[in-house]
This record gives C-alpha cells, sequence and structure tokens, in this order.
C-alpha cells in the first residue's frame, strides 16, 4: 500500500476515535452509540453500496464504499474501548482467513476450477471450526429471503444436491405451481407459495440471475409503467379510477410501447 494510502488510513482511525472521546472533544451522537444502535446504519449503507453497483457510478460506488468502511470503523472502535480487539486485528484476521482459504495460491494445493476452489474453502472452513458443521451454517436470518435461498441453493449445489438440468428445475416450478392451485386453506397457499417462491429462486440461479436484482427491476418497471399511465390519463383528462379494466389494460400496454421506444 503506497504511504500516503496509510497516512489516509491512520488519519481515518485517528478521526474515529477523536469522535468517540470523551467530553468535551468527542461528539455527542458518535459518542452514545453501541454495536447494536449502529446495526441500522450498517445495513443501510450495505443497500446503498449495492445500489451505486446497479446504476454502474464509480463516483457514487466511491462514496458509498466510504460509508461502509466507517460503519466498519465505528464497530472496531467501539470494540477497541472495550478491550475486545481493533481494526489491527480484524485486518490481521482477515489476510490470515485468506491466505488460509487460498491453499492453493499460497502453498501447493491444487485447483483446477471455482467448484474445486469452494469445495477446498468449506472443507478448510470445517476443519478450523474443529468439528463437521452443516454446509447452510452461518447464513444470517438478516439476510432477505430471496437472496437468503438463493444463497442456502448455491451452497447445497456445492456437495451435488442440484438438478442435472434447467429441465428439471423447470418441471419443479411447475409443480410447485400446480400444488399452490390446489392448497385446500390458507396455511396450505402459504407454504405452497414460499414453495413456489424457493422454486423460483432457484430458476433464476440456473439463469445465473439475482432474484432480488431482478424483482427490483420489476418493481421499477412497474413504477415507470403505472406512472406514464397516469400521465396519459391526465392529458387526456381521464380518470384512471373510473375505467374498466380492459380500457386500462389498453393503457398499460400502451405505456409498455411508449417508454420501450423512449
Amino acid at each position: 500500500m503506497p504511504e500516503e494510502k496509510k497516512d489516509e488510513f491512520t488519519k481515518f482511525r485517528e478521526i474515529i476515535a477523536r469522535l468517540r472521546a470523551p467530553e468535551p472533544d468527542g461528539c455527542p451522537w458518535d459518542r452514545q452509540q453501541t454495536h447494536i444502535s449502529l446495526k441500522p446504519y450498517l445495513v443501510e449503507e450495505c443497500y446503498e453500496v449495492i445500489d451505486a453497483l446497479d446504476k454502474e457510478e464509480p463516483q457514487k460506488l466511491r462514496e458509498e464504499l466510504g460509508d461502509l468502511m466507517l460503519q466498519i470503523m465505528l464497530h472496531a472502535q467501539i470494540a477497541a474501548e472495550h478491550d475486545e480487539f481493533n481494526i489491527d486485528d480484524v485486518i490481521h484476521d482477515i489476510n490470515e482467513k485468506l491466505v488460509r482459504r487460498h491453499p492453493h495460491i499460497f502453498s501447493n494445493v491444487e485447483a483446477k476450477d471455482a467448484r474445486q476452489v469452494r469445495l477446498n474453502w468449506e472443507e478448510i472452513k470445517t476443519r478450523e471450526h474443529g468439528k463437521k458443521k452443516s454446509i447452510l451454517d452461518g447464513v444470517s436470518t438478516e439476510i432477505p429471503a430471496l437472496p437468503a435461498s438463493q444463497i442456502l441453493q448455491q451452497r447445497a449445489s456445492r456437495v451435488g444436491f442440484d438438478w442435472d438440468d434447467m429441465a428439471g428445475v423447470l418441471d419443479k416450478v411447475v409443480e410447485e405451481a400446480g400444488e399452490l392451485n390446489r392448497s385446500a386453506n390458507h396455511q396450505e397457499k402459504v407454504a405452497e407459495f414460499g414453495d413456489l417462491l424457493f422454486a423460483l429462486v432457484n430458476l433464476g440461479r440456473w439463469l445465473d440471475v439475482d432474484a432480488e436484482a431482478a424483482l427490483k427491476s420489476a418493481n421499477q418497471r412497474f413504477i415507470r409503467r403505472f406512472q406514464h399511465m397516469e400521465q396519459i390519463c391526465h392529458e387526456k383528462n381521464l380518470s384512471l379510477d373510473k375505467l374498466t379494466l380492459n380500457e386500462m389494460n389498453i393503457l398499460w400496454e400502451q405505456a409498455k410501447a411508449e417508454l420501450k421506444e423512449s
């Protein structure tokens, strides 16, 4: 790392320590924060980074990564104040882990492809913890359901628990849709709807489509098209809620076509 970058990192750490300092030097807001109180901000900043990635805006990404680093440094500083660990310990541990779990790079282990790398990674994790763990352990319950289901399915596929081809995945989607249609009560509908969503996420995995990103994109398309319908109604002095469903569908198709052309 260039010397000037090291100086910036040191400056960053010192700024955070100053903000957390006792009265009268520190900031009252920063000083009262705890690991728990900072949780919502950590989640928010992660989503801001993802948004910048989706929009492919390098300057925005640069800014949001800085905000995310702020949250990491605050947590490390709080831990340091309780004599638990500091940011140097965090960096040391991840350096050690990266070297340890990439023996095909830093040692003499061979890995012919990405799948073998993942299998090695899981095997090393098992040895580190000293006992056989489920390959599904460690998936946080805080992760939203769509990406969590994708992660679970990816992990299961690492040990061969997967379909031979996408035809089986499509058949499963059709099967789950049929079971939902045959649901006898609300409790069954909830369960079968969840199974259908799970199967659709699996189909997305086979198509190399991120389920959360795809649904987010669909939400945005719906917003644009619906708002365009409202604009058409405004221009024609129509009231959307007075139209029939067929008239609304005609407007919907018009909005789709016009937005596609633009």
